[in-house]
Protein backbone atom coordinates (compact mmCIF):
# COMPACT_ATOMS: atom_id res chain seq x y z
CA UNK A 1 0.00 0.00 0.00
CA UNK A 2 1.18 3.44 -0.34
CA UNK A 3 0.40 6.61 1.50
CA UNK A 4 -0.56 10.11 -1.00
CA UNK A 5 -0.18 13.09 0.85
CA UNK A 6 -2.44 14.99 -1.63
CA UNK A 7 -3.02 19.00 -1.92
CA UNK A 8 -6.66 19.61 -2.08
CA UNK A 9 -6.00 23.27 -3.01
CA UNK A 10 -7.29 26.55 -1.64
CA UNK A 11 -11.17 25.36 -1.47
CA UNK A 12 -12.88 25.06 -4.96
CA UNK A 13 -13.24 21.08 -5.21
CA UNK A 14 -12.26 21.63 -8.85
CA UNK A 15 -9.20 23.57 -8.07
CA UNK A 16 -7.51 19.74 -6.92
CA UNK A 17 -5.37 18.08 -9.62
CA UNK A 18 -6.67 15.79 -11.79
CA UNK A 19 -3.89 12.98 -10.28
CA UNK A 20 -4.87 13.89 -6.84
CA UNK A 21 -8.39 13.39 -7.25
CA UNK A 22 -8.30 10.46 -9.58
CA UNK A 23 -6.30 8.87 -6.01
CA UNK A 24 -9.06 10.15 -4.00
CA UNK A 25 -11.39 8.18 -6.32
CA UNK A 26 -9.45 5.08 -5.98
CA UNK A 27 -8.26 5.06 -2.23
CA UNK A 28 -10.12 2.86 -0.08
CA UNK A 29 -9.21 5.19 2.95
CA UNK A 30 -9.31 9.01 2.47
CA UNK A 31 -8.14 11.42 5.62
CA UNK A 32 -8.76 14.57 5.13
CA UNK A 33 -7.93 17.98 7.12
CA UNK A 34 -11.63 18.88 7.43
CA UNK A 35 -11.06 22.58 8.78
CA UNK A 36 -9.54 24.03 5.37
CA UNK A 37 -10.86 21.13 3.01
CA UNK A 38 -14.06 20.99 1.95
CA UNK A 39 -16.17 17.65 1.83
CA UNK A 40 -17.18 18.16 -1.72
CA UNK A 41 -13.64 17.34 -2.25
CA UNK A 42 -13.58 13.88 -0.53
CA UNK A 43 -16.86 12.85 -1.70
CA UNK A 44 -15.18 11.49 -4.85
CA UNK A 45 -14.12 8.47 -2.55
CA UNK A 46 -15.03 5.61 -3.74
CA UNK A 47 -18.32 3.45 -2.37
CA UNK A 48 -17.78 2.08 1.26
CA UNK A 49 -14.43 3.94 1.91
CA UNK A 50 -13.24 5.23 5.06
CA UNK A 51 -13.56 8.88 5.25
CA UNK A 52 -12.41 11.04 8.26
CA UNK A 53 -11.53 14.22 9.09
CA UNK A 54 -8.66 14.56 10.98
CA UNK A 55 -9.22 18.06 12.00
CA UNK A 56 -10.20 16.58 15.94
CA UNK A 57 -7.20 13.93 15.72
CA UNK A 58 -3.93 14.38 16.74
CA UNK A 59 -0.97 12.66 15.42
CA UNK A 60 -1.40 9.61 17.32
CA UNK A 61 -4.65 9.29 16.07
CA UNK A 62 -3.75 9.67 12.43
CA UNK A 63 -0.59 7.91 12.22
CA UNK A 64 -2.88 4.64 14.34
CA UNK A 65 -5.25 5.12 11.31
CA UNK A 66 -2.48 4.50 8.71
CA UNK A 67 -0.80 1.80 10.50
CA UNK A 68 -4.65 0.00 10.42
CA UNK A 69 -4.87 0.47 6.63
CA UNK A 70 -1.19 -0.47 5.90
CA UNK A 71 -1.80 -3.84 8.12
CA UNK A 72 -5.22 -4.56 5.54
CA UNK A 73 -2.97 -3.01 2.57
CA UNK A 74 -4.83 -0.40 1.45
CA UNK A 75 -4.23 2.83 -0.04
CA UNK A 76 -4.69 6.17 1.86
CA UNK A 77 -5.21 9.26 0.26
CA UNK A 78 -3.99 11.98 3.08
CA UNK A 79 -5.82 15.34 1.74
CA UNK A 80 -4.84 18.84 3.02
CA UNK A 81 -5.44 21.93 1.61
CA UNK A 82 -3.34 23.99 -0.67
CA UNK A 83 -0.22 22.78 -1.24
CA UNK A 84 1.15 20.00 1.09
CA UNK A 85 4.83 21.67 1.30
CA UNK A 86 3.47 25.44 2.83
CA UNK A 87 2.54 24.42 6.09
CA UNK A 88 1.25 21.25 5.68
CA UNK A 89 2.66 19.70 8.66
CA UNK A 90 3.32 16.27 6.04
CA UNK A 91 7.22 16.53 7.53
CA UNK A 92 6.24 14.76 11.10
CA UNK A 93 3.88 12.90 9.68
CA UNK A 94 6.19 11.31 6.70
CA UNK A 95 8.88 11.22 9.46
CA UNK A 96 6.88 8.62 11.21
CA UNK A 97 6.21 6.99 8.39
CA UNK A 98 9.55 6.26 7.39
CA UNK A 99 10.25 4.78 11.09
CA UNK A 100 7.52 2.81 10.51
CA UNK A 101 8.44 1.61 6.92
CA UNK A 102 5.09 2.74 5.41
CA UNK A 103 5.39 3.97 1.63
CA UNK A 104 4.07 7.13 0.90
CA UNK A 105 4.16 10.02 -1.79
CA UNK A 106 3.41 13.60 -2.51
CA UNK A 107 0.94 15.26 -4.73
CA UNK A 108 1.19 18.74 -5.23
CA UNK A 109 -1.63 21.16 -4.55
CA UNK A 110 -2.50 24.79 -6.09
CA UNK A 111 -1.26 27.04 -2.96
CA UNK A 112 -3.19 30.17 -1.33
CA UNK A 113 -1.34 32.73 -2.23
CA UNK A 114 -1.38 31.53 -5.80
CA UNK A 115 -5.35 31.40 -5.90
CA UNK A 116 -5.46 34.47 -4.19
CA UNK A 117 -3.34 36.23 -7.09
CA UNK A 118 -5.50 33.98 -9.78
CA UNK A 119 -8.78 35.87 -7.66
CA UNK A 120 -7.41 39.34 -7.87
CA UNK A 121 -5.96 39.08 -11.48
CA UNK A 122 -2.36 40.12 -10.39
CA UNK A 123 1.28 39.15 -11.05
CA UNK A 124 3.05 38.84 -7.84
CA UNK A 125 5.96 39.52 -9.75
CA UNK A 126 6.36 42.80 -11.92
CA UNK A 127 9.19 44.37 -13.91
CA UNK A 128 11.48 46.66 -12.09
CA UNK A 129 8.84 46.51 -9.10
CA UNK A 130 9.05 43.19 -7.44
CA UNK A 131 10.52 40.08 -8.79
CA UNK A 132 11.02 38.13 -5.16
CA UNK A 133 7.45 36.64 -3.50
CA UNK A 134 8.37 35.63 0.34
CA UNK A 135 5.71 33.06 1.69
CA UNK A 136 5.96 33.67 5.77
CA UNK A 137 4.10 34.29 8.75
CA UNK A 138 4.26 35.60 12.13
CA UNK A 139 5.11 34.28 15.25
CA UNK A 140 2.39 33.35 17.57
CA UNK A 141 0.62 30.14 19.73
CA UNK A 142 2.51 27.93 17.06
CA UNK A 143 6.14 27.01 16.85
CA UNK A 144 9.04 29.79 17.19
CA UNK A 145 10.15 31.58 13.45
CA UNK A 146 13.94 30.79 13.15
CA UNK A 147 16.25 33.89 14.50
CA UNK A 148 17.25 34.94 10.72
CA UNK A 149 13.63 34.57 9.68
CA UNK A 150 11.50 37.46 11.88
CA UNK A 151 9.23 39.74 10.18
CA UNK A 152 11.92 42.87 10.16
CA UNK A 153 14.73 40.85 8.82
CA UNK A 154 12.27 39.70 6.15
CA UNK A 155 10.47 43.18 5.21
CA UNK A 156 14.16 44.74 4.52
CA UNK A 157 13.66 42.94 0.97
CA UNK A 158 10.44 45.01 0.39
CA UNK A 159 9.66 41.75 -1.83
CA UNK A 160 5.71 40.49 -2.14
CA UNK A 161 4.81 39.14 0.72
CA UNK A 162 2.09 36.20 1.42
CA UNK A 163 1.90 35.98 5.38
CA UNK A 164 -0.12 33.26 6.45
CA UNK A 165 -1.45 32.64 10.15
CA UNK A 166 -1.21 36.05 10.99
CA UNK A 167 -4.70 37.85 10.98
CA UNK A 168 -3.92 38.33 14.39
CA UNK A 169 -1.12 40.12 14.61
CA UNK A 170 -1.95 42.68 12.19
CA UNK A 171 -0.73 45.58 14.58
CA UNK A 172 2.84 43.93 14.76
CA UNK A 173 2.60 43.34 11.00
CA UNK A 174 2.11 47.40 10.35
CA UNK A 175 4.77 48.21 12.73
CA UNK A 176 7.37 46.05 11.73
CA UNK A 177 6.62 46.84 7.64
CA UNK A 178 5.72 50.54 7.92
CA UNK A 179 9.46 52.12 7.97
CA UNK A 180 10.39 49.85 4.85
CA UNK A 181 7.44 49.65 2.58
CA UNK A 182 5.46 53.11 3.80
CA UNK A 183 2.10 53.40 5.38
CA UNK A 184 0.42 53.74 2.21
CA UNK A 185 1.69 50.01 0.61
CA UNK A 186 -1.22 48.19 -0.49
CA UNK A 187 -2.38 45.05 1.44
CA UNK A 188 -4.72 42.47 0.45
CA UNK A 189 -6.29 40.38 3.19
CA UNK A 190 -7.76 37.45 1.30
CA UNK A 191 -10.38 35.36 3.19
CA UNK A 192 -10.75 32.15 1.68
CA UNK A 193 -9.97 32.56 -1.67
CA UNK A 194 -12.02 30.59 -3.68
CA UNK A 195 -14.76 29.57 -1.65
CA UNK A 196 -18.39 30.41 -2.14
CA UNK A 197 -17.76 33.07 0.69
CA UNK A 198 -14.57 34.35 0.01
CA UNK A 199 -13.73 38.11 0.58
CA UNK A 200 -11.01 40.41 0.15
CA UNK A 201 -10.06 43.56 1.74
CA UNK A 202 -8.12 45.84 -0.12
CA UNK A 203 -6.34 48.39 1.79
CA UNK A 204 -2.92 49.65 3.30
CA UNK A 205 -0.35 49.02 5.52
CA UNK A 206 -2.30 51.75 7.82
CA UNK A 207 -5.33 50.77 7.67
CA UNK A 208 -5.51 46.88 7.63
CA UNK A 209 -5.94 45.96 11.33
CA UNK A 210 -9.11 48.47 11.26
CA UNK A 211 -10.47 47.16 8.14
CA UNK A 212 -10.02 43.38 9.08
CA UNK A 213 -11.56 44.58 12.57
CA UNK A 214 -14.74 45.92 11.17
CA UNK A 215 -15.41 42.62 8.50
CA UNK A 216 -14.91 40.50 11.92
CA UNK A 217 -12.25 37.92 10.42
CA UNK A 218 -10.37 36.26 12.91
CA UNK A 219 -8.90 33.60 10.86
CA UNK A 220 -8.18 31.67 7.72
CA UNK A 221 -6.86 35.07 6.26
CA UNK A 222 -3.97 35.48 3.63
CA UNK A 223 -2.18 38.49 4.12
CA UNK A 224 -0.80 39.81 0.65
CA UNK A 225 1.47 42.81 0.49
CA UNK A 226 3.57 45.15 -1.65
CA UNK A 227 3.35 47.48 -4.45
CA UNK A 228 2.59 44.94 -7.28
CA UNK A 229 -1.18 45.52 -5.67
CA UNK A 230 -1.63 49.19 -6.03
CA UNK A 231 -2.02 50.97 -9.41
CA UNK A 232 1.45 50.81 -10.04
CA UNK A 233 3.20 51.70 -13.58
CA UNK A 234 5.59 48.67 -14.94
CA UNK A 235 7.37 48.53 -18.16
CA UNK A 236 6.84 45.41 -20.02
CA UNK A 237 8.73 42.31 -19.51
CA UNK A 238 11.47 41.42 -22.07
CA UNK A 239 9.92 37.55 -22.82
CA UNK A 240 7.83 38.88 -25.52
CA UNK A 241 9.78 42.18 -26.60
CA UNK A 242 10.16 42.11 -30.39
CA UNK A 243 13.99 42.95 -30.30
CA UNK A 244 14.73 40.75 -27.28
CA UNK A 245 16.36 37.43 -28.99
CA UNK A 246 16.37 34.40 -26.95
CA UNK A 247 17.59 30.73 -27.60
CA UNK A 248 13.70 30.23 -28.90
CA UNK A 249 13.47 33.74 -30.83
CA UNK A 250 16.83 35.02 -32.26
CA UNK A 251 16.07 38.19 -33.51
CA UNK A 252 19.44 38.37 -35.53
CA UNK A 253 19.42 36.26 -37.70
CA UNK A 254 15.63 36.92 -38.11
CA UNK A 255 16.66 40.20 -38.84
CA UNK A 256 19.44 38.59 -41.38
CA UNK A 257 17.43 37.00 -43.12
CA UNK A 258 15.02 39.42 -43.55
CA UNK A 259 17.80 41.72 -45.45
CA UNK A 260 18.56 39.36 -47.83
Amino acid sequence: MTVYFIGAGPGAPDLITVRGLRLIERCPVCLYAGSLVPEETVRAAPEGAIVKDTAPMHLDEIIAEIEAAHARGEDVARVHSGDPSIYGAIAEQMRRLDALGIPYDVVPGVPAFAATAARLKTELTLPEIAQTIIITRTEMKASSMPEFETLEILGKSRATLAIHLSIRNLAHVRDTLAPYYGEDCPVVVAYRSTWPDELFIRTTLKDMAEEVRKAKITRTALIMIGRVFGHVEFRDSDLYNSDFSHVLRNVGKKKKKAAK
